[in-house]
């Protein structure tokens, strides 16, 4: 299953001293804002694009692949959601972001609060980019390599990636990065309808020869959901409720109330938050380059549930019963007899097993090069974290060069740290999905409660920001800490996106009461950084000069209507 011919390995080979080489080529280090932003010059193509490959890496599609096979198709609605955040994000928190200047989300709360929320919301982003963006993407390439090249240790994988994707992040800086994940989301999108081509062809027949076989696997008895049943949580009986995006009040994944609260709380704090995300924003050239940028990112997501999930759905059908003992692959202690065993492998399995020489090459390239693009991303966005955050305020006069060196300084230092937590991923979750949204689900609600107060609540100041981001914080903590050792197993039970909305209610009141009980904010940071009603009324002026294909407003109903389709076909 497992063997790639000569013309695969010269495909993949090609390919990535091709892209190393390339982005070295397009680096711009000159200053400090050309390294970290490269340059502010990004138009809107290029930051939709940077931002859909910077999302759909390579942990997200393996992650994607691997819920369709465990039929949690409803994974989607964290895909779909993007665009109702990415419209509000456009129309509220972007102009403010590019308006302020700032470099960084944490910078951007010092602006509207102080010091003491940015350096722990730095503290906090630097520590998430480590543990799941970077990690997850090095623990997706090695779960491929390790595949190919068996007599490989995992650690010398991992190295091998690291260093990969660190060869042109940190002589080139963020316009190195953007640039490459235009062409690696172009060969992604390729290759992953590719792959969507060539399962259907292997079932024989379009999606409706794909649900009538989901129904026949799933009514007798499909995968072995026995540990499911047993705990009393919800399994698809027919192929109309794998695909229904809206799910039964006792679904593990993700019952209906989740997808009302919980998952436009993490979505609103990875896309308009998440220093990760934003800092492709950050590059544009202007307002409205952003926005125009921010909604084809959106746009591009939509296709996703066809091209990314829908092939771990055909898994269920095509290899459900695959012998893959013979990889040696380990989990959670055992060996994976099939793929029930080892959902993670999904989506290599689909690779090895459905494409044709020369292609495999092709698409294995793509899924390392989305690795490299999500690893070389988050590199850059935490070295430009600890570089504008920490080393400049210690010390102010270091020179826009010296501010670079430290920032490539920090990505070597991040490039062993995300590599030793790899290891971890694995012990935390089976499911790479279920990783990822568990550790935003700890991390993101105190931030979001800080920036959506700040923006629409003037009385909203510094002290009750920083003392609800410490109590949410320190409460997520106890979360974790409780989960592991069993403390308060009522609370152990709580369903993670209930623990999320926990965690967002209780950093809200804090941030109020400590608020309204201290002194009110000084008027400038009230002025500059809060929302009024007169800067929509001023905008659609400035609107009523642009034709309708540059007025972001028209465009934004537009993919809301679009969207509102897709998911519709769903319910």
């Amino acid at each position: 299953m497992n063997s790639l011919a000569t013309l695969d390995i010269v495909v993949i080979l090609v390919y990535l001293v091709g892209i190393i080489i390339y982005g070295i080529s397009k680096s711009k280090r000159s200053s400090s804002e050309d390294y970290f932003l490269g340059g502010r010059t990004m138009t809107w193509p290029i930051v939709g694009i940077a931002l859909f490959s910077a999302n759909i890496s390579s942990s997200t599609l393996v992650g994607l692949a691997s819920d369709g096979f465990q039929t949690n198709v409803h994974v989607y609605n964290y895909e779909w959601f993007a665009v109702v955040v990415l419209v509000f994000f456009s129309i509220f928190f972007l102009p403010f972001y590019l308006k302020s200047g700032v470099y960084t989300m944490p910078e951007f709360l010092e602006r509207r609060y102080d010091g003491r929320s940015r350096y722990y919301f730095s503290f906090i982003t630097i520590v998430g980019n480590v543990l799941v963006d970077t990690a997850a993407g090095l623990y997706v390439g090695s779960i491929v390599l390790k595949l190919l090249f068996p007599d490989l240790s995992s650690s010398m994988i991992i190295i091998l990636l690291a260093v990969a994707a660190a060869a042109y992040t940190i002589p080139g800086g963020l316009n190195s990065v953007i640039q490459t994940e235009v062409i690696q989301a172009i060969l992604l999108i390729i290759g992953s309808c590719i792959i969507t081509y060539f399962a259907f062809e292997r079932l024989g027949g379009g999606w409706n020869m794909m649900m009538t076989k989901l129904d026949a696997v799933l009514a007798g008895g499909g995968i072995d959901f026995s540990e499911r049943i047993a705990e009393g949580k919800y399994v698809p009986s027919d192929s109309g409720d794998t695909f229904s995006l809206v799910r039964p009040n006792n679904d593990e994944f993700m019952p209906w109330w989740g997808l009302l609260t919980g998952v436009p709380l993490l979505g609103f704090y990875f896309w308009a938050n998440n220093q990760f995300m934003v800092q492709r924003v950050l590059g544009a050239k202007d307002l409205n380059h952003g926005r125009w940028g921010a909604l084809f990112a959106g746009l591009l997501k939509l296709p996703v549930i066809f091209i990314m999930v829908v092939p771990g759905v055909l898994a269920i059908m095509l290899f459900k019963d695959l012998d893959i003992s013979g990889l040696n692959y380990i989990t959670n202690g055992a060996p994976c007899e099939n793929l029930a065993d080892c959902p993670n492998l999904t989506y290599p399995v689909l690779l090895f097993n459905l494409l044709p020489t020369g292609l495999l090459g092709l698409v294995v390239a793509g899924l390392l090069a989305a690795m490299m693009s999500s690893v070389s991303a988050t590199f850059n966005s935490a070295s430009t974290l600890i570089t504008m955050d920490f080393v400049r305020n210690i010390n102010p006069k270091l020179t826009s060069k010296q501010l670079v060196r430290a920032g490539q300084i920090a990505t070597l230092i991040l490039v062993v740290l995300a590599a030793s937590w790899v290891p971890f991923i694995e012990r935390v979750s089976d499911s790479l999905w279920s990783y990822l949204q568990l550790v935003i689900a700890f991390t993101s609600p105190p931030a979001v409660s800080a920036f959506l107060l700040g923006m629409f609540w003037k009385r909203a100041n510094g002290t009750g920001a920083f003392t609800s981001l410490l109590v949410g914080g320190g409460l997520a903590l106890f979360m974790i800490i409780s989960e592991v050792y069993d403390i308060i197993p009522a609370i152990n039970e709580f369903h993670f996106l209930a623990k999320a909305n926990l965690l967002f209610v209780v950093s809200i009141i804090v941030h109020i009461i400590v608020s309204l009980s201290t002194a009110e904010p000084p008027v400038e940071k009230i002025a500059e950084y809060t929302y009024k009603s007169e800067m929509f009324t001023s905008e659609s002026e400035e609107l009523k000069a642009l034709p309708w294909y540059q007025n972001y407003r028209i465009l934004s109903i537009i993919l809301l209507i679009l969207t509102a389709i897709v998911v519709g076909m769903f319910l």
